[in-house]
């Protein structure tokens, strides 16, 4: 048993290792982002359960949700990735600046923020008291990565 558990250390290990190696600090985002949504769907069924509204149905649901999150980091790397092709070989369109990626970084950003006001949430939901400056504080974050993702999408600030 304790080979078992170990061989399965090492494999997470050596998973985070190449994870990190191959994206530097945007590999601990994706963990973050990982972690938060499996703490998010773990707190969410036992806020659920304790309130007597669990179902296999809504939990497939969240689920859903989640798969859907993962799309869409999918695309914003996708976009990164177009981004620094096009950069990268055609003369005609450059950046004074190195392009490294910002789109995915201020997706996984934004879902980590909203990932763990829903665990605020599903705190309250349980019977523990959570500070509101905790709450504020999540909120002015989300805001914030909001804020940056209009400017990076060239929106005005207004939703238009």
């Amino acid at each position: 048993m304790d080979k078992t558990i170990n061989n399965i250390k090492a494999w997470v290990a050596a998973l985070l290792g190449v994870l990190t190696g191959l994206w530097g600090w945007l590999g601990w985002l994706v963990v973050g982002w990982i972690g938060a949504m499996v703490l998010d769907y773990l707190t969410g069924s036992l806020a659920a359960a304790k309130g007597g509204g669990w179902s296999s149905a809504r939990a497939r649901e969240g689920i859903w949700h989640k798969c859907g999150m993962i799309v869409v980091v999918i695309v914003a790397a996708g976009a990164d990735m177009l981004i620094s092709l096009v950069l990268a070989n055609l003369p005609v369109l450059a950046l004074p600046i190195q392009y490294p990626g910002l789109v995915c970084p201020v997706v996984l950003v934004w879902y980590i923020v909203t990932e763990l006001g829903s665990m605020a949430e599903n705190a309250a939901a349980m019977g523990a008291p959570v500070p509101k400056w905790l709450v504020k504080l999540l909120a002015v974050s989300k805001s914030a990565v909001d804020g940056a993702g209009d400017k990076l999408g060239g929106e005005d600030g207004d939703g238009a």
